[in-house]
Order: C-alpha cells, then sequence, then structure tokens
C-alpha cells in the first residue's frame, strides 16, 4: 500500500448502482415510448420478430437509462483502524423515488472537493457514471461538479474502472465482476440473486432490501478487487462493516 493512496483515500469513494426498468410493464410505458422501444428491442433482437417489446422491455430496460430508473446506490470507502490495519465500510442509499435518491447521491458527493474526489466502479466508465449523470438531467437535477466530465482530457478525470484497469489497453471483451472475484478467488456478491434478476425482485417480489444487500455486496467485492489490481493486501473480512 503506497502513501499516496492512503492520503487519497479520504477522497476515494467506491461504487455500485442497480436499476430497473423504469415500469413494471411495457404497457407502462406512454404510446410514444412504446414505439421508440419497439424500433430499440428490434436492434437489440436483431430483427426477431419473435420475441414481443413487451418481453424484452421486461428483460432489457433497466441497462439503458432512457427506459430505466436507479433503485439503489452502494457506495465504500477504505479506511485504517486503531491497529492501522486497512478497513472498508459501505452503505446504500435506496427507494422507489428515484428522484430523491439522486439527490441523497449528489448531497453526498458534493461533500467532497470536486478536484479531488475519485469515484470507482466496475464498467462505471460505460454504466454506472453515465447512467447516473443522464438520470439526474432527465429529473433536471444539475450535475455534481466531480461528475462533469464533458470537455475535459483523460488526465483530468480522476474517476477509475476496474474493468479498465483489467483491460490493460486490451478491448477485445467486457470481463464482470463475478468473473475477476473467481479469477482473484475473492468470495462472490451472487449468492442470493444476479443482476439480470433485480428488476424481477424489485417488481415481483417488491424486496428492495434483497437487492441493497446485493449491491452492497458488489462494492465489497469491488473493493477487494481494486485492491489485488494494485498487489496491496486485501481487507481482512472482519475489518468489513456493512451498513444498511
Amino acid at each position: 500500500m503506497t502513501d499516496d493512496f492512503r492520503k487519497r483515500a479520504k477522497n476515494f469513494l467506491l461504487l455500485d448502482i442497480e436499476t430497473v426498468a423504469s415500469h413494471a410493464t411495457y404497457s407502462g410505458l406512454t404510446e410514444r415510448m412504446q414505439k421508440l422501444w419497439d424500433k430499440k428491442s428490434l436492434s437489440l433482437n436483431k430483427g426477431d420478430e419473435t420475441i414481443s417489446s413487451s418481453d424484452c422491455f421486461y428483460d432489457k430496460g433497466a441497462i439503458y437509462s432512457e427506459f430505466g430508473k436507479v433503485v439503489c446506490i452502494a457506495f465504500g470507502a477504505f479506511y485504517w483502524n486503531e491497529k492501522d490495519e486497512i478497513a472498508f465500510k459501505v452503505r446504500s442509499f435506496s427507494g422507489d423515488d428515484e428522484v430523491k435518491l439522486l439527490l441523497e447521491f449528489k448531497s453526498l458527493i458534493e461533500k467532497y472537493p470536486a478536484e479531488q474526489l475519485t469515484l470507482c466502479a466496475h464498467n462505471g466508465r460505460e454504466f454506472d457514471f453515465p447512467f447516473l449523470c443522464r438520470r439526474m438531467l432527465i429529473h433536471g437535477i444539475p450535475i455534481p461538479k466531480a461528475l462533469q466530465i464533458s470537455g475535459k482530457k483523460p488526465w483530468e478525470v480522476l474517476h477509475q474502472d476496474t474493468m479498465e484497469l483489467w483491460k490493460f489497453g486490451d478491448y477485445k471483451s467486457y470481463t464482470s465482476l463475478d468473473l475477476l472475484a473467481a479469477v482473484f478467488d475473492i468470495p462472490g456478491s451472487k449468492n442470493e440473486m444476479s443482476g439480470d434478476q433485480v428488476t424481477r425482485v424489485y417488481y415481483e417480489e417488491k424486496d428492495l432490501a434483497k437487492i441493497c444487500r446485493y449491491c452492497r455486496e458488489d462494492v465489497v467485492v469491488l473493493a477487494q478487487i481494486y485492491l489485488r489490481l494494485h498487489g496491496w493486501e486485501m481487507v481482512s473480512p472482519e475489518n468489513i462493516t456493512r451498513v444498511e
């Protein structure tokens, strides 16, 4: 562990978001949005008209910010305990009211100096960060300065992405958080559910608490992977605190 990282850790947040389709059913969309989803689903299904727009929306709507919404944001930070051992604390925001959830998150990150705050997520540059920004714009919420990266040079953007760190410049494929956890022999987060089940758990089981547990565990895995990617010691299980 470098002294530089120990200094930066106070302005370093690891995060993960969980998203669901914006409505429980395709019929909940406005007629205008239904027509736009119909076009998108044909592209997603490569023209296979045997897959209905309704089924496609339920299965894939959550991954598109125009047709999905955020229901949970989990975040964690490293610190050093009284024994000078690396420790980690994770908590989450969640709720059915996306506006309230996004405002809570905005309030959190604005407590940090924007020019020093580093956010880290797995595939965050392609999914988590832009999804949050787009949903904020849709609801008329000003984007926090720390997430305003348009026009910045690559070296001016502090945010990190564990998937990009693992690529080492290779652009051939997507590597999941679960796969990285497996190759590093880190306990995974998919014991209770997996990412493709979030919309169903939210609308059918109505179990937001379950989604939040899953989201927090993803952040714990993310933290351990980040440390391994830098060749540093991982956080001992007894030094991980989860706040509901």
